[in-house]
């Protein structure tokens, strides 16, 4: 597939992935591997793709050129879903000098301990390749410290590696070729389970982009589609989702044991509805991670609940509230609700992770013993519209 005059796709699809990064993300539409080839007097290839796809990526490249002619490898990332490759990659051109930055030399060798000739980048740096050239810009911490960009001016294309991009696995290449709907759910369930902690640091490189006045006219990321219909689209999603920007909705989030709890759960999400806000419930022993936290990332008011089990909060909440505190969300609003038999707990556990979350509880929790009455589920209701309200105050 060629994207620009002399610069191709030779990645990879990866249909039937249903799981990423140690099962924290469900990819229910599988992922790419996007590594692009830049033929001109010399030849680059930017990022590889990951190992079981390695001889694909190298029989992609050899429809086009031999791969001993490539002069340089760009690695924009040491992650082995983008990296994997190299090793088989190196095999066939060992002539080829990798580039990166340094903490990318350090990453890559702590992975393959292969003895490469790799150059050393860093921001502002590039390399003539003839007709063109390639710029780098260091991006660390989107999403890791050896993160970078790669720009060749000459084509107005950015290459960013993970930064604007989606697991999402089509027969199209690029934006306009797509679905938007699911593009757009794609992007925005990338960014809330990947680079949602990370907004400060994304608002601050989409600043410094902005402020280097160079044009973008197609933005070629590593995981899904390629941008070039309006580029700006994506950039300006990321922005608004790194500035906490949310709406006046909730996502009520419970796990419970003989249903007490779910009564509880139900008045609540009943409360928020008939007071105008919209509102997601979700039972996390039985629902995706991933569509909840994608779910949570506009959302402005957050409702936890579970049955105390050993003074404590069920397991597959307790899980899930451990990736939540990791995503430390700004500017939002949240209260905590469960039933217990003898002992509570389970509501003393939740706000203590929210609090650690950052969290600010707008509320007092609601603990009911055994089974609700039909007055304790008048209760959770009247909170749901009491926090429907504070909501929609903020």
């Amino acid at each position: 597939m060629e994207i620009r005059k002399n610069i191709f796709w030779v990645g990879a699809v990866d249909w039937n992935v249903r799981n990423f990064h140690g099962h924290t993300y469900t990819t229910k539409r599988g992922t790419t591997y996007n590594a692009y080839l830049v033929v001109d007097e010399k030849v680059a290839l930017i990022d590889t793709v990951y190992a079981p796809f390695a001889d694909e990526m190298i029989e992609k490249i050899s429809e086009i050129i031999p791969p001993e002619k490539i002069d340089y490898i760009i690695a924009n990332h040491v992650e082995t879903d983008h990296s994997g490759a190299l090793p088989r990659l190196l095999e066939r051109c060992p002539r080829a000098k990798v580039v990166g930055t340094q903490k990318c030399k350090e990453g890559l060798y702590k992975n393959y301990y292969g003895n490469w000739d790799f150059q050393v980048v860093k921001s502002g740096d590039s390399i003539d390749l003839g007709r063109r050239s390639l710029t780098f810009l260091e991006a660390p911490m989107i999403h890791w410290p050896d993160s970078m960009f790669t720009y060749c001016p000459q084509e107005q294309l950015l290459m960013p590696n993970d930064a604007f991009g989606q697991h999402y696995a089509t027969s199209e290449r690029f934006d306009d070729e797509t679905d938007q709907c699911a593009l757009m759910e794609e992007a925005k369930s990338y960014y809330a389970n990947i680079l949602w902690p990370l907004g400060s640091v994304i608002l601050k490189k989409i600043e410094e982009v902005k402020k280097m006045n160079i044009p973008i006219t197609m933005i070629a990321p590593s995981h899904g589609i390629i941008w070039r219909k309006d580029p700006a689209r994506i950039v300006n999603a990321y922005a608004s989702w790194a500035a906490n920007k949310t709406e006046a909705s909730a996502v009520v989030v419970y796990e419970t044991m003989w249903k007490a709890t779910e009564k509880m759960a139900r008045a609540i999400t009943q409360g928020l509805t008939d007071s105008g806000v919209r509102v997601k419930l979700y039972d996390i022993a039985e629902s995706d991670r991933t569509d909840v936290i994608t779910q949570m990332l506009e959302a402005k008011g957050f409702v936890f609940g579970s049955s105390t089990h050993d003074n404590d909060m069920l397991p597959a909440l307790g899980g899930f509230l451990e990736l939540f505190k990791g995503l430390r969300p700004k500017g939002r609003v949240a209260f905590a609700f469960g039933s217990y038999g003898w002992a509570g707990g389970a509501v003393k556990e939740i706000e203590g992770v929210l609090q650690e979350a950052g969290v600010e509880t707008a509320m007092p929790g609601i603990g009911i013993q055994y089974a609700p009455t039909a007055e304790d589920l008048k209760r959770c209701y009247e909170q749901g519209k009491a926090f429907a309200e504070e909501i929609k105050r903020r």
